[in-house]
């Protein structure tokens, strides 16, 4: 398979414009948005629930209308791009944003907002993919290094900024706008981008454009409905019949989608998704090393967003802002991770995991001392470290996944990758989440809380295990 790519890659020259910085800017900011709306709903939810007297099975479809969508279609917008160029997709996928962002703000009803929300997923995986591929084809050497270094930074950051601001916009009810705000906010952002975008982002187009995989798509989008939907509704919705079926379509859904993927790669055409791709060991155990990471980062920031509303009566700025200390340390050991790879390889990764142990190991004391009065204060030392760990886990992962992807399949690596870190913060939440609202009614907020961290903690010593088979250097 190996020798597969091998010939592709070299029929496949890439001579693409230069990316500047201010276009890195821009495709970065483009990034930032499908991230922190993913997140930017949890502290807003009560707020939500009250104003369109919607149930708690319809609120989670606010949340997992938006992310199935986004991570069905993350590939195929990937390949698309790759076909007909980034620059239109990206230019096309962030005004589909900022419109449906704009029907999200002004739904005026719960079913229209979970319709709404799964056009803004839609919107997202026509645009982010977008980004990865411009940073893999437009730049290279060590300005590809320090451009993959800041999207890892920008990506784990917009993942905690984004509940951060939440809670803010929530509370500070602009115009008497209150939960609306949180997609309102698109608007402007995406009116800037779509602004710069068009003077700034260069386009970029694989040389041998390689057809849409039509079977490849449906089964992908089938595998990935059966396991994601039925976990992420099935809580809520009291585990109905459909749950069960779907999770039983979902081995056989996955398995016909790898067994169509191979064959067409046996037989010299474009699969959807590469088997050949994962002949490159930093792409495969990058992405083995994703899930985990993902489902804890996930499911701690959904559970700690219900805990400190609804178990210590903090109000949305006050939930939001206990996770600042996390997202200020995130950012600032970021800024030093290039350095640290260059001198210490991936074992960065390993001592990010312990780092982030330590971190979480904090909070479960804090918890466990403090409960119920449970804040900024109490929270900050563990929520600085383990954001530290994070810092040094999530950029350095996501740089090494694509460092050995051709740029002709930038598109369809970069929307691999997105896919797997999407579906895992999906499971997080429908994993840790349900464990910890499972465990409340018998042992109470405080002793749920605490379960569900050291949970966490399991999956962190699994990312550490995880972290010491990846490449010691990144390509």
């Amino acid at each position: 398979m190996s020798s597969t790519l091998t010939s592709r890659t070299a029929r496949s020259p890439v001579t693409a414009p230069g990316l500047s910085g201010l276009g890195l800017f821009t495709v970065l900011l483009a990034a930032a948005l499908p991230l922190i709306d993913f997140f930017i709903v949890n502290v807003a939810l009560p707020t939500m629930g009250r104003d369109l007297h919607a149930s708690e099975a319809v609120l989670e479809l606010v949340v997992a209308g938006y992310g199935l969508s986004y991570a069905v279609l993350l590939v195929l917008g990937g390949r698309l791009g790759d076909l007909f160029g980034r620059r239109e997709f990206f230019l096309g996928g962030m005004a589909a944003f900022g419109v449906t962002s704009l029907a999200c703000g002004l739904a005026p009803d719960a079913w229209t907002l979970v319709a709404a929300r799964v056009a803004q997923g839609a919107a997202a995986a026509a645009m982010l993919p977008q980004v990865l591929a411009t940073i893999q084809s437009a730049t290279s050497g060590p300005r590809r290094a320090k451009a993959m270094g800041l999207y890892g930074a920008t990506a784990g950051l917009s993942m905690v900024a984004g509940q951060i601001l939440g809670g803010v916009l929530v509370a500070a009810d602009i115009a008497g706008t209150g939960w609306r705000s949180v997609f309102l906010v698109n608007v402007p952002v995406v009116v800037v981008g779509l602004f710069l975008a068009a003077r700034t982002v260069p386009e970029t187009r694989s040389q041998h454009p390689e057809p849409v995989d039509g079977p490849g798509t449906v089964l992908l989008a089938v595998a990935l409905v059966t396991l994601l939907a039925p976990l992420t509704e099935g809580r809520a919705a009291g585990w109905p019949l459909w749950t069960w079926l779907a999770l039983a379509v979902f081995p056989f859904a996955a398995w016909a989608f790898y067994a169509v993927e191979r064959r067409a790669d046996r037989h010299g055409r474009t699969p959807l998704v590469p088997p050949s791709l994962f002949a490159l060991m930093s792409l495969r155990r990058g992405l083995v090393m994703i899930v985990p990471f993902s489902i804890g980062f996930s499911g701690f920031m959904f559970v700690i967003a219900v805990a400190l509303q609804q178990g210590a009566g903090l109000g949305p700025v006050s939930a939001g802002l206990a996770l600042t200390p996390m997202a200020v340390a995130f950012f600032v050991v970021s800024l030093c991770g290039p350095r640290l790879v260059a001198r210490f390889g991936t074992r960065v990764v390993s001592a990010g995991g312990a780092i982030q142990a330590v971190g979480v190991t904090l909070m479960v004391l804090a918890a466990w001392r403090a409960w119920p009065h449970l804040g900024v204060l109490e929270l900050l030392p563990g929520a600085a470290v383990a954001g530290a760990g994070q810092a040094l886990q999530l950029p350095v992962v996501l740089r090494l996944v694509l460092s050995e992807v051709p740029p002709a399949r930038a598109g369809v690596g970069g929307g691999v990758m997105i896919t797997t870190q999407q579906s895992a913060l999906a499971l997080g939440v429908a994993t840790l989440g349900s464990l910890f609202l499972a465990l409340v009614p018998g042992l109470g907020m405080r002793d749920a809380l605490v379960i569900t961290l050291l949970v966490q903690l399991a999956g962190i010593a699994l990312t550490i295990a995880l972290s010491l088979r990846l490449p010691r250097t990144i390509g």
